[in-house]
């Protein structure tokens, strides 16, 4: 896993257009899907924040929330382009973040009220994937050129496992 500026820093087109469908209008958007206990998935939009340091969701009381706490993995996707059919998804973990410092700046710079019971978490990337396909959409109704779609996918690496001493 990496954080979301390690992402942003070995892959820095791919995360740039991930970060335009996300935020393409205004604040962050996006629909989160969590781990229901019985294993099923659970879907929720969202409001993800970037900073130069990583990728975060204020989540209060809810579903989602006790999803996450129990098993932190999701996968986050964008809201569709109202002129084509562009998509960015996301997968990783989300972690609670317990540094105050991090916690006080960014509820500050967004307004988080401390009356509401919100908790933050960071969300860490496994896989990212921006995938356009072009002013027509993926399924285009109108003849016209037909245009391959784009997919651009990173993965992280995994851990290698630690050699045998003997």
């Amino acid at each position: 896993m990496a954080s979301w500026s390690d992402f942003a820093a070995s892959e820095p087109t791919l995360a740039a257009g991930i970060r335009a469908l996300i935020q393409q209008y205004g604040p962050g958007l996006a629909y989160l899907a969590t781990v229901r206990p019985d294993g099923a998935p659970r879907l929720h939009p969202v409001s993800p924040v970037f900073t130069d340091q990583g990728l975060y969701c204020f989540i209060v009381p809810s579903p989602k929330r006790r999803d996450l706490e129990r098993d932190g993995r999701y996968a986050l996707h964008s809201f569709p382009p109202e002129e084509n059919d562009d998509e960015a998804i996301l997968t990783g973990r989300a972690t609670p973040v317990h540094n105050p410092r991090v916690i006080a700046r960014l509820a500050a710079d967004l307004h988080a009220s401390p009356e509401v019971d919100w908790r933050l978490f960071e969300l860490s990337i496994e896989s990212a994937t921006l995938r356009t396909h072009g002013p027509a959409g993926a399924l285009p109704l109108a003849a016209g050129p037909l245009v391959a779609p784009l997919t651009r996918s990173w993965r992280a690496e995994l851990p290698r496992p630690l050699a045998a001493v003997s």
